[in-house]
């Protein structure tokens, strides 16, 4: 049953904090910021923010932005959650969606994945007929 509440803490946070982000002052935080997770511990002392970046080379800077902008966030998020206690907010940036990426055009690369059956190689699953 707790797991339960938690991962409803987590998207609440995740909903508030993905709002909170528009509203940071700090220039090292800008272009598309999103929040792809969050992960609290079960005393909900902490909570570890995966950020996901649009431009990639920026991304330790937006990082380095919101750890600055941490208690900002961390004061606005415990006027917006009825907790007995608002975690500490811990950011960390997030790789899946690049790793994600990359195996989808691997998985796309008929040189890299072979058919199934040998026997069905001769048929063309990208032409339309």
């Amino acid at each position: 049953m707790a797991s339960n509440r938690i991962g409803r803490i987590n998207e609440e946070i995740q909903r508030e904090l993905a709002n909170l982000i528009r509203t940071v002052k700090d220039p090292r935080v800008h272009g598309l910021v999103s929040i792809t997770a969050v992960d609290t511990t079960a005393d909900l002392r902490y909570a570890r923010v995966y950020v996901s970046v649009l431009d990639k080379s920026d991304v330790n800077e937006v990082v380095k932005g919101l750890k600055s902008a941490g208690g900002y966030l961390r004061r606005e998020l415990g006027r917006a959650l009825q907790l007995r206690y608002t975690p500490e907010l811990l950011f960390e940036r997030d790789d899946s969606i690049d790793k994600g990426a990359h195996i989808l055009s691997l998985l796309r690369d008929p040189e890299v994945v072979k058919p199934a059956n040998p026997a069905n190689a001769h048929i063309d699953l990208d032409s339309e007929e």
